[in-house]
């Protein structure tokens, strides 16, 4: 027995003097999951390798010698958890925070004993990281307490920063302030993080979103508004009416202030009467009138100094045109036109006849025949007009303007044309008849009357026109077509030139003459009285032939 236990004391310190420990190295596994714990990473080949063993400080966990089965040692937590990966790797599933410690890895070889040693680190990301015990609302420049970020389950230990619209805040123990704490699960051993923020809102806050990250990977919470609430530092008064707002329409003050929450009660200063309007920022005048035009206000029922004011102008046109409707004149009678306008600004005023726009404003000093028609006046003031118009009529003896005669397309007729000037409408009549009759619309008390007439001679032909007032005629001329149009002009040439060949033969002899009687006189010393009677004749009969040749 004592050769025995000196044989194994031999065995031993062979053993101590072969081993070699191996400088350590460490990993990190995840909560929850296997952990693969590395060997020797083929520093020893496996066909060298004799015996295999992994233990930590409390124990043998499993051996293995070459050509025989992993055997499992581990009687404590391990049991169960463990088993030998083929490059000799320790799995270790299910990682606990209690695993975080040192295993070894020994392994034997004909020439050589070492061990491994492999520090184990167990990281669990936050199971949740949300935004808890959240103010209803905050208000600008009271420090409130905004809410709390908690990161639950976490190793290492979740360190918390706040952010607002994606910026970190920083606490500065004025408008911000950021309290942290750690709590640890006695079973687990995880940790539970929660931190909470305290802010000082200011009004540019309305509609931000804050949220919360922790350092696991980037864990951003779920973002989170708050309603920031303030008191009305200005008010607003619209006026809302149809544009442009006239008499007769429906005008609606709106009063705005810009607190949150916003005031729902308003006092309205109409002119001069005071109104209370609960529960509503609005009122509504109806129907309004000229008189409604002013200066409105509103204001906060508990702070009457907080008003707004606003001019509300209702525009207004009136026109009156007198005289209006049908006027009736007789022809040279005077009409005398007024047209009154009142108007809240400057206003424009255009006429037109049947129309036909005038450039300028028609006056009747003595009223004619073709100034009958429908006037209308139109009065603009912006984007507001007025119109008002009269029919004016000029009864009258109708009157021939004109009568002219034409020669017809073909050569042989003669269109005869008939011009009056009256109204009621005159009736027109000729003095022959004729064909082709032909009368134009009575239109401001004109009409034009044609006939179409073949005259076989020259006669007079005459127009007469008619109505209750009184009768018109005018004569014309016509003559026949006996000769043909180039006949009768190279006639009339022809005793035209035949008047002046004669107008100048007699004058020749009258100078001839004269020129011979006075030599005579001379020399014989005779009177000439009788001289003087023969050339006055000579002159006259001259005188007489020269205006034939102008004829």
């Amino acid at each position: 027995m004592h050769l025995l236990s000196a044989s194994c004391v031999c065995a031993l310190l062979i053993t101590a003097a072969l081993l070699h420990r191996v400088s350590g190295s460490e990993i990190v596994g995840l909560y929850g999951e296997t952990l693969e714990i590395p060997c020797n990473n083929g520093a020893i080949k496996a066909d060298d390798v004799l015996l295999t063993k992994w233990k930590y400080d409390g124990g043998d966990l499993l051996v293995k010698n070459k050509d025989q089965n992993v055997s499992i040692t581990a009687t404590d937590e391990y049991k169960g958890r463990v088993s030998l990966a083929a490059n000799s790797s320790l799995l270790l599933s299910a990682a606990k925070l209690t695993d975080q410690r040192t295993f070894t890895c020994m392994m034997v070889s004909s020439s050589d004993i070492k061990e491994y040693p492999v520090s184990v680190e167990i990281n669990k990301m936050p199971s949740s990281l949300e935004i808890s015990d959240k103010a209803e609302e905050l208000e600008i420049g009271k420090r409130t307490k905004l809410g709390t970020c908690v990161a639950q389950d976490a190793n290492p230990a979740a360190e918390i920063t706040w952010l607002k619209n994606n910026e970190r805040l920083v606490a500065d123990e004025k408008g911000i302030s950021i309290q942290a704490s750690v709590q640890v699960d006695p079973v687990t051993g995880l940790s539970t993080t929660s931190s909470v923020l305290e802010y000082s809102a200011k009004k540019e806050d309305t509609n931000a979103k804050f949220t919360c990250i922790s350092q696991h990977k980037g864990l951003t919470s779920s973002p989170v508004s708050f309603n920031i609430t303030y008191s009305t530092e200005n008010i607003v008064l619209q006026v809302i009416a149809q544009e442009p707002l006239v008499e007769g329409d429906n005008v609606t003050l709106k009063c705005e202030a810009d607190g949150n929450p916003a005031p729902t009660s308003f006092m309205f200063h109409l002119k001069g009467e005071v109104m209370k309007v609960e529960n509503s920022d609005t009122y509504t005048i109806t129907n309004v009138s000229r008189d409604n035009s002013g200066e409105y206000k509103c204001s906060l029922i508990d702070d009457p100094t907080m008003e707004a004011t606003k001019e509300v102008s209702v525009k207004y046109l009136d026109i009156n045109l007198s005289p209006s409707g049908t006027i009736v004149k007789k022809a040279g009678e005077t009409l005398d036109l007024t047209l009154q306008i009142d108007a809240s600004e400057d206003s424009k005023v255009s006429w037109t006849k049947d129309n036909v726009k005038l450039d300028k404003e028609p006056k009747f000093t003595k009223v004619i025949f073709s100034e009958s028609g429908r006037y209308e006046c139109e009065v603009t003031m912006g984007l507001l007009s007025r119109k008002a118009s009269f029919e004016l009529v000029v009864e009258g003896a109708p009157v021939i303007s004109k009568l002219i005669k034409q020669r017809g397309e073909d050569g042989k007729h003669k269109v005869l044309i008939c011009e009056a000037e009256g109204s009621p409408k005159p009736a027109v009549s000729w003095s022959i008849n004729g064909t082709s009759l032909d009368e134009s619309p009575f239109v401001n008390g004109k009409i034009t009357h044609k006939i179409t007439v073949v005259p076989t001679a020259n006669l007079t032909v005459s127009c007469t026109v008619s109505n209750e007032f009184g009768t018109d005629s005018k004569a014309i001329n016509v003559s026949s077509y006996t000769l043909e149009d180039g006949d009768q002009t190279k006639l009339v040439v022809g005793v035209v030139v035949g008047l002046l060949v004669a107008t100048v033969v007699i004058g020749l002899a009258y100078f001839v003459y004269m020129k011979k009687s006075k030599q005579g006189s001379w020399k014989t010393g005779e009177k000439e009285s009788g001289s003087s009677e023969e050339e006055k004749k000579l002159e006259e009969k001259v005188e007489e032939n020269s205006q034939k040749a102008e004829v």
